[in-house]
């Protein structure tokens, strides 16, 4: 089942694969969203798009089983995003008010396994952003990261590692520049 509007369907692209997938949206009217692909393929998996997101020119991945990704109410989603939940029971959390800039990459995995003596050793990991954080352009944050709220993720970043909240995160790999901030959009 598509809960998308027609005009939505028309300005997007979505393919679901598998059983029991789904997509909520809590609010279809007040949802913008357009020229973004949705891809979800595998078992029980779940994007959940809260009330007065706005979504661009975006690609949303989710292929496993038991995976989910959730945007927050009343986030912006920017143009050439791209957020992806791969593997089993993973999960990529954005919180309320978040605005991720054009290009950020959120990936919960690496994309390809890579085995030692038959085991895989870079598996997927959850990403949660807290509510109220600010990615700017060409950020990328990789899998097991934790955002907390009021933060602010630099221009050109890469995150390796969790920040806390009310932070300004820069570099590659990022580090925390300064605490005690807050930011407004």
């Amino acid at each position: 089942m598509n809960p998308l509007s027609l005009i939505q369907r028309l300005k997007n692209k979505v393919k679901i694969k598998g059983s029991n997938n789904q997509i909520i949206i809590d609010d279809k009217k007040s949802l913008k969203i357009s020229n973004t692909k949705i891809y979800i393929k595998g078992q029980n998996n779940k994007l959940h798009i809260k009330s007065d997101v706005k979504i661009r020119d975006t690609f949303i991945e989710i292929v496993g089983d038991d995976c989910s990704i959730t945007i927050g109410s009343s986030a912006t989603i920017g143009h050439d995003c791209y957020l992806s939940a791969k593997e089993s029971d993973i999960h990529l959390h954005i919180g309320d008010n978040c605005m991720l800039s054009r290009n950020a990459k959120l990936m919960t995995s690496d994309g390809h396994p890579i085995y030692i003596n038959d085991e895989v050793i870079n598996s997927a990991k959850s990403i949660i952003i807290q509510d109220n954080v600010w990615v700017a352009d060409n950020v990328t944050i990789l899998k097991g990261i934790e955002v907390g709220a009021n933060s602010v993720i630099g221009i050109d970043s890469v995150l390796t590692k969790s920040i806390p909240e009310h932070s300004i995160a820069a570099g590659n790999p990022a580090k925390v520049i300064k605490e005690g901030i807050r930011w407004e959009h």
